[in-house]
């Protein structure tokens, strides 16, 4: 049983250290890591090139220090406009997260008071009260809908940079 533990301990230790790192391109806004985006290779990222004036899916297939590699297109991080984000960022998921809750407390709420009038005094109806809280959270939730964060633009202090984790 020692000899188990103490082999299994070394080869946690020895794959950690040993480890390859993955190379990856880094969408950066200033050095707050929240807002930093990173697309390693095999994933699918939606751009504009300054030569194309539409946005392009594609997949990722290798980066190197100049070139993104990709399944259908080579590109240097300099011919980049813009990168969507909307599946990618992690504050988008936060802010749909809340969206949805402040919709179905509004939702909730009316239909908390709608049963509840409905047991206690035999018919439906809403109290004065409920009823603008819920409109506020109703309205409060759909004006936050497009409340999200859409793109990526390569300016000013925004920068796209490819990140080289190798070992050699």
């Amino acid at each position: 049983m020692k000899k188990f533990l103490v082999f299994s301990i070394l080869f946690t230790i020895g794959t950690i250290a040993f480890g390859q790192s993955r190379d990856f391109v880094l969408l950066k806004r200033g050095t707050n890591q929240k807002s930093q985006i990173r697309y390693y290779p095999g994933e699918e990222i939606t751009y504009k090139s300054k030569k194309i004036g539409y946005f392009i899916t594609d997949v990722i297939e290798s980066v190197d220090q100049n070139f993104i590699y990709m399944s259908e297109n080579i590109i240097s991080p300099q011919d980049i406009v813009e990168v969507d984000i909307r599946k990618k960022d992690s504050r988008n998921r936060t802010l749909g997260a809340l969206n949805y809750l402040i919709l179905g407390a509004g939702v909730i709420l009316v239909s908390a008071d709608m049963v509840n009038s409905l047991y206690h005094e035999g018919e439906l109806s809403i109290d004065k009260g409920v009823g603008i809280t819920s409109g506020a959270l109703l309205a409060t939730g759909l004006a936050m809908l497009p409340l999200r964060y859409k793109t990526f633009k390569h300016k000013g202090r925004n920068n796209i940079q490819i990140v080289m984790m190798r070992m050699d």
